[in-house]
């Protein structure tokens, strides 16, 4: 995977429903750690030949990620070997078959949890990369309670999600001690469309705010 040692690591920033090549290159340009092409139902879902012309255009540059949710095993492992992905981000059911499937490529594996799901107290996080702790409604810009986070400790890399913003990062990176944070809604101008500025505040005031840490 080449560059992922470097960019796979605390600080990690993440921005996710990315649907052009223009959209990705301004991630580049802000320094985010990685890129989100979403393959679930959304605004923000692009087809493979979208995703193909994101992907390369950016290849080297960053972490690339799909983002799935209620795709089959199948249809998630078709993609990430047909788009060579570095990262892939799973909502909903993680199967041992899929887990075993993708373990047999150089890729990071990050299950989506949200924070008022059942699922988040009794997942075993330990068979992934890192876990994203996201609202009941991924993508949808609202933003939830951080309480339960902070009664439940996560032995691989937590990454805070669900109605971040320039805004409110900095306090969500603070109150949390989130080693990632990702964001999608937040920096757009309309679904689907990335406002560049908003991309360019969001990374720099997340690093900001693990800089103030000491993190």
């Amino acid at each position: 995977m080449g560059n992922v040692p470097e960019l796979w690591s605390h600080g990690y920033v993440k921005i996710c429903g990315v649907t052009s090549v223009a959209d990705a290159r301004t991630v580049v340009d802000v320094g985010a750690n990685s890129l989100g092409v979403v393959f679930a139902t959304s605004p923000r879902r692009v087809s493979v030949d979208q995703a193909r012309e994101i992907l390369d255009a950016t290849r080297g540059s960053l972490l690339r990620c799909g983002v799935f949710r209620e795709n089959s095993d199948d249809n998630i492992v078709e993609h990430v070997r047909t788009l060579d992905l570095e990262v892939v981000q799973i909502h909903g059911p993680l199967s041992n078959r899929l887990l075993a499937t993708l373990r047999e490529r150089p890729i990071r594996i990050v299950k989506a949890l949200s924070i008022e799901d059942d699922e988040f107290d009794v997942f075993d996080e330990s068979r992934v990369d890192a876990v994203m702790i996201d609202g009941p409604r991924p993508g949808s810009g609202v933003t939830h309670s951080w309480d339960r986070l902070e009664s439940r400790p996560f032995v691989v890399p937590v990454i805070a999600a669900g109605g971040l913003t320039a805004h409110n990062v900095a306090d969500v990176v603070v109150r949390t001690r989130a080693w990632g944070v990702d964001c999608s809604s937040g920096v757009e101008a309309r679904p689907g469309v990335k406002d560049a500025r908003l991309v360019e505040e969001f990374v720099t005031r997340a690093r900001g705010a693990w800089a103030l840490a000491g993190e």
